[in-house]
């Protein structure tokens, strides 16, 4: 549901905007540090473009392909671009953002990277920011294309809830 109030659209998520915004996408570990990852340009008709802040990020060649890593005390956090098409459009929900902030977690000191210890953040809007709790998904289900026409193919039984605390970055915080 999307309803025009003058120049302002409104949105099924309470998404508003009379012109086009900036935010800060950042990584939250559970003593309240942030690292900030990325920035959100949103467009009225709630479009967006994200831009992932390469300088926070170490590269790294894992399993036989490269990923960029933020390299934490015990666990590095590698970015998993989804590779499939996505709508960019928060109009109606949160869904895509999820999707564009998809990682895999591995040891510190691992070789490989084992693609079920995925990272999903569950985001919902908490007044003009929002805020993501890790959840975690095999990123295996994503191996193979998505059926034609099938934008978002992860099923509610695919992103488990978890222990977010356990984790070393359990939040995701746009504002």
């Amino acid at each position: 549901m999307r309803v025009i109030l003058g120049a302002i659209a409104v949105g099924a998520i309470g998404f508003a905007a009379a012109a086009e915004q900036t935010k800060t996408v950042n990584l939250e570990d559970a003593e309240g540090n942030r690292i900030a990852i990325a920035t959100l340009d949103l467009a009225p008709d709630g479009t967006y473009a994200v831009e992932m802040n390469d300088t926070v990020f170490a590269n790294h060649f894992l399993s036989m392909r490269p990923f960029k890593c933020l390299e934490g005390p015990s666990k590095n956090w590698c970015h998993v671009p989804y590779p499939y098409d996505i709508r960019r459009d928060i109009s109606a929900d949160l869904t895509d953002l999820e999707y564009d902030f998809l990682f895999v977690w591995k040891g510190a000191r691992e070789y490989g990277i084992n693609m079920w210890n995925g990272v999903y953040y569950r985001i919902v809007q908490q007044g003009d920011a929002w805020h993501g709790t890790l959840h975690e998904m095999d990123m295996d289900l994503l191996s193979a294309p998505p059926a034609a026409g099938n934008l978002r193919p992860l099923r509610a039984q695919d992103i488990l809830s978890s222990d977010p605390e356990s984790h070393w970055l359990p939040r995701l915080i746009i504002e």
